[in-house]
């Protein structure tokens, strides 16, 4: 139970925390396009990149997959700039024609998840039992997410439904705060 806490409060702070700007960003910039009546299709959405993040994390700690470090971390903001610029794209926020956006969430969770393989890999060379502590991590990214999420759609419910902004508007708004935070990462984390 020791080994689930340390990694619950591992992986939540890994959301919970300044130092996961980027992922909060990438988190702003995909959830931007909803509201608070949407929640269980962005609770969908969230938990396909956390699959995603998941899956890298598992493959990487079996020697599975290698990737090199300088390019996970440009590729990272590269899909908060990706996701903010869709958004822009968007002609309604019906959220029936949001398929897509389930397997791309995936496919950038891949790449979140080998941006922290590399250090969960160390701490969990050293265990032999790696199914609870990769679990737990988990669980803590995702619940971190939810909490992020929920503020999020809160945020949105308020500033578009009570205080009468308009929709495109405040989409735009928060898309553009993640766009310049991604491109700012990516120009500072350029591989080469």
């Amino acid at each position: 139970m020791e080994d689930f806490s340390f990694y619950f409060e591992w992986g939540w702070s890994h959301i919970i925390s300044w130092d996961a700007l980027d992922h909060l960003l990438f988190l702003l910039a995909l959830t931007a396009v909803y509201l608070f009546e949407n929640r269980k299709q962005v609770i969908i959405l969230i938990t396909a990149f956390t699959i995603g993040h998941s899956l890298t994390l598992a493959l990487s700690i079996y020697d599975k997959i290698h990737f090199n470090e300088k390019w996970v971390e440009f590729l990272i903001p590269v899909t908060i700039v990706v996701t903010a610029a869709l958004n822009f794209f968007r002609k309604d926020f019906d959220i029936k024609q949001q398929g897509f956006n389930y397997f791309l969430t995936m496919l950038f969770g891949l790449i979140h998840g080998m941006g922290f393989a590399g250090i969960i890999k160390m701490t969990l060379a050293e265990s032999q039992h790696i199914a609870i502590p990769l679990l737990s991590f988990n669980i803590g990214i995702e619940v971190g997410q939810i909490v992020v999420v929920f503020i999020i759609l809160l945020l949105s419910q308020i500033v578009v439904h009570q205080l009468g902004f308009a929709r495109k508007w405040w989409v735009w708004l928060l898309s553009g705060i993640s766009l310049l935070g991604g491109l700012y990462f990516a120009l500072t984390r350029l591989p080469f």
